[in-house]
């Protein structure tokens, strides 16, 4: 991410009011056998071979069982993934189990009365496990930022999963659940602009007024020492003014990005974390005459004369 140079813009008032800025050949598979053999017709692809035995319905719910719980849990751990790099490491371990699941079952030989079910629950392993690769691109890319959006991605191939899997259970009672969450719909949530997320007292002389000409909403935090002092939403392409803030040194940091989970406080899509490498001073000086304070305005956007450097910020160190 390069740094962008924003407008940090700071005014001495006097009195009781300010104004101002700064501004992704194979050849065909042959089956072959000797005249006179014993029956059995080798398979096709395995180079002459005899077809393997069919496991029993008791050899095949324990070959189901020793894989079932692992692919459970890492769904499930997907889910509950906080923070966008445990997200993309519980992506990638789903992945990871899910394929090697696939390839373990599918070199089995399933009781006949459910071979069809077999082979459909090996197929949804595989497409999921498929999916969670170019998922794991898009968490890596920030375009998916957190487990619901992941989930929303997957939601069709997970779905096929936890239809085939209760079709095997149907059949016989074989253990094939994996899948315990529920993927929901797309969505695109949104706050009013200046909705505070969090917020102290406000009880000062000097105000930040924050523009936010981003294609893209964001949320601003301020910090004061180690503790936030606000969090406040402002829409793309729109302005908000804090007032009342009060006397010290602030760190700001914001986050640009599409559909606000308020249960995680963070944006499901297209997310991106930065901070403004200066510190923000907010001074009141009272003299026998006049009172004087400082404003400051700040813009989320690139623009001509800026004179503030903003850092990408690594989104496990972003203020929750």
């Amino acid at each position: 991410m390069i740094s962008s140079v924003l407008a940090l813009v700071t005014l001495t008032s006097l009195g009781a009011c300010s104004s101002g800025a700064l501004s992704p050949a194979g050849g065909e598979p042959k089956v072959t056998g000797v005249a006179g053999g014993n029956g059995i017709v080798p398979q096709a692809g395995t180079g002459g071979g005899q077809t393997s035995a069919a496991l029993t319905p008791e050899a095949y719910k324990g070959e189901l069982e020793s894989r079932r719980e692992a692919m459970a849990d890492a769904i499930t751990a997907l889910a509950g993934a906080r923070g966008v790099k445990a997200l993309d490491q519980r992506v990638g371990r789903a992945e990871e189990e899910l394929n090697g699941a696939a390839d373990a079952l599918s070199a089995l030989t399933p009781p006949e009365a459910v071979r069809a079910q077999h082979e459909t629950y090996v197929t949804s392993l595989r497409d999921v496990a498929t999916r969670l690769g170019s998922t794991s691109d898009k968490v890596g890319a920030r375009d998916l930022c957190t487990s619901s959006a992941v989930l929303a991605d997957l939601g069709d191939r997970l779905n096929a999963l936890d239809q085939a899997g209760k079709a095997l259970q149907s059949a016989g009672g074989y253990p094939a659940d994996v899948v315990s969450v529920k993927a929901g719909e797309r969505q695109t949530r949104r706050l009013r602009n200046g909705s505070f997320i969090r917020r102290s007292a406000l009880n000062g002389r000097s105000s930040l007024e924050i523009d936010n000409g981003d294609s893209l909403d964001a949320v601003v935090t301020v910090l004061r020492g180690g503790s936030k002092a606000f969090s406040v939403y402002v829409r793309k392409k729109a302005k908000f003014k804090i007032k009342g803030v009060p006397d010290g040194s602030y760190k700001i940091y914001f986050t640009h990005g599409v559909d606000w989970d308020g249960k995680t406080k963070a944006f499901t899509r297209d997310c991106s974390f930065e901070r403004f490498e200066e510190t923000v001073k907010f001074k009141t000086t009272v003299t026998a005459t006049q009172i004087l304070w400082h404003d400051w305005r700040i813009t989320l956007h690139s623009i001509s004369g800026g004179n503030a450097r903003t850092a990408p910020v690594d989104p496990d160190d972003f203020p929750e």
